[in-house]
């Protein structure tokens, strides 16, 4: 288990598993000891030989079968144990992040969804190796060698020196690595990112890149940006290889170095060594069994210590992304009665997300009101105010005859809120479904009001996330019938007309302005100076254009 460095994301997951990953590396620990009793029965029975004595092989058998089958069976349940709290820990952390990003107030610096989809997806199942080799491999380099240490320096000095020089030499080597491995695993994951975020951003402008015939530039691009983390991952395998090659050839002079000083001592060419008399064939067959297992610890923790490195560089990646934290949107997001009272509204102190300060904003029930300003004063994050998609802090939002728009109430708000974006987006589910998202109401009254009664033949079929099939008239005529459908008390409206032609944003002003008639309180953010020209009043955002 990894040192407490900080309290991070990794450490409280890893918390409730504390217990289990300790127990599962104790039990790899008691496993690895076992092989010594195995080394003693194949040692007295070949020194035996050796001297001519009768050896009686079943028993001898049977005794390192049974040590076997236990050994196994305490490696298979460490290993279970492992697993488990891996995919607890995995699991804990995917669910904390999309439960945290389904409640984001604000779009992070983090990255975008094809980033957060990768930290959420592939980056954390890097952990898995971590959690199931590094832990137990690390305890049993803190006990084994040692052990065999001791035994082989009670049966020979010259035997327990040869591993306490060589041994150290493989950790060394390891940690030199480790710091070279861990920046190779961090651009990896940045890779990872990156190339993720630019597949969903060229994905959602499919239709665009198209229409443009720029298919072969978008795809060159996206080769290049593939051909660059396959680089960024050949570079972390070529130091894995690297090490493992090393380590390996360090481990395998140790022991080749153990089994000329046994031959030589057993011929009689070596005299010195030991604590008295010369080594037996036993002892020295009893050495040559524990060289091998006094290094495979150590490379067992070689091997498991660029699952740290990448872990390390994903720790490091969920700090980034718990920096880019942004307030919880208001309310729980679930299915509650209407808030009860009028379906005005009233706007005091607030700030946008830039920064820059709001003018009081008053709207009482049933009254048209156009937000017009400049690309980028804050309009659309009004807008999400008044819906009660931000919080409002240090200002306050007050709804429904004076009640403030907090958590209490952002729900029962939202329940008589009618939300038009200026992006549409569908479900990937049928159009109906998509336009119902699970609620009641009369879809062919909700698709006339919004001049798309023509269009419902086609609320069987199954658009893309952006309406794919639809042009953008049609897309924004079946948005309104979306807010329209469960008969809000409020409406609010983002750009309802950009990008239509004269005759469908006509349509569209004419549904929105009928649910005005009816008594529906109507917000709009618009360029159009003739569409603001139709409401009640206009409010100025910002600078003046």
């Amino acid at each position: 288990m990894p040192s407490a460095r900080r309290n991070d994301m990794l450490e409280l997951a890893m918390a409730p598993q504390a217990r289990r990953l300790q127990i599962a590396a104790a039990v790899s620990v008691l496993a690895a000891l076992i092989w010594p009793g195995q080394a003693v029965l194949v040692a007295r029975a070949l020194g035996r030989l050796l001297d001519g004595v009768p050896v009686a092989p079943l028993p001898v058998a049977a005794g390192f079968v049974a040590l076997g089958l236990i050994r196994a069976a305490l490696g298979l349940w460490a290993d279970r144990l492992s697993q488990q709290a891996a995919e607890s820990v995995i699991t804990g952390l995917r669910n904390q992040i999309i439960a945290a990003e389904a409640a984001r107030a604000y779009e992070t610096a983090f990255g975008g969804a094809g980033a957060v989809a990768a930290l959420a997806g592939e980056k954390l199942a890097t952990l898995a190796p971590w959690l199931l080799r590094y832990g137990p491999a690390r305890a049993r380099v803190m006990v084994t060698p040692l052990v065999l240490l001791t035994l082989s320096f009670s049966l020979s000095w010259a035997a327990g020196l040869i591993l306490l020089i060589s041994g150290p030499l493989i950790p060394v080597f390891m940690a030199l690595v480790g710091m070279a491995a861990k920046d190779a695993s961090a651009r990896q994951l940045a890779g990872i990112g990156s190339l993720n975020d630019l597949l969903v951003e060229r994905l959602s402008a499919l239709a665009d890149i198209r229409l443009l015939g720029a298919g072969r530039q978008v795809a060159d691009g996206f080769a290049a940006e593939a051909t660059n983390l396959r680089q960024r991952s050949m570079a972390v395998l070529r130091l894995a290889f690297l090490s493992s090659t090393v380590l390996e050839l360090f481990a395998a002079i140790g022991v080749a170095m153990m089994a000329v000083y046994v031959g030589f001592s057993l011929l009689g060419e070596v005299s010195f060594g030991t604590w008295g008399g010369p080594l037996t064939p036993a002892q020295g067959i009893f050495l040559l069994l524990l060289a091998p297992e006094f290094y495979q610890p150590l490379r067992d923790l070689a091997a498991a210590w660029h699952d740290r490195a990448a872990t390390d560089a994903l720790r490091d990646e969920l700090g980034l992304w718990q920096a880019a934290a942004t307030p919880a949107r208001p309310g729980a997001g679930a299915r509650v009665t209407r808030l009860s009272g009028p379906a005005d509204l009233r706007l005091t102190g607030c700030r946008l997300p830039s920064g820059a300060a709001l003018p009081e904003i008053a709207i009482s029930a049933g009254e048209a009101v156009a937000l017009v300003g400049p690309s980028g004063a804050g309009k659309t994050s009004t807008l999400r105010l008044m819906a009660g998609l931000v919080p409002a802090a240090p200002g306050m939002v007050r709804v429904a005859g004076g009640q403030l728009l907090d958590d209490a109430a952002a729900d029962g708000w939202r329940a008589r809120i009618g939300w038009m974006p200026q992006a549409v987006h569908f479900l990937g589910t049928s159009f109906g479904a998509s336009l119902r998202m699970g609620r009641e109401g009369d879809l062919a009254t909700a698709m006339k009001a919004a001049a798309a009664g023509h269009l419902t033949p086609r609320l069987t079929a199954r658009p893309g996330e952006t309406g794919g099939g639809l042009s953008g008239g049609e897309a924004r005529r079946l948005s309104l019938a979306r807010a329209l459908l469960a008969a809000p008390d409020v409406i609010l409206a983002d750009e309802p007309t950009a990008d239509l032609d004269a005759e469908t944003a006509h349509a569209v002003v004419d549904g929105l302005l009928a649910a005005r008639d009816r008594g529906v309180t109507l917000v709009i953010a618009t360029h159009d100076p003739a569409l603001a020209a139709r409401m009640d009043r206009i409010i100025r955002i910002g600078n003046p254009a």
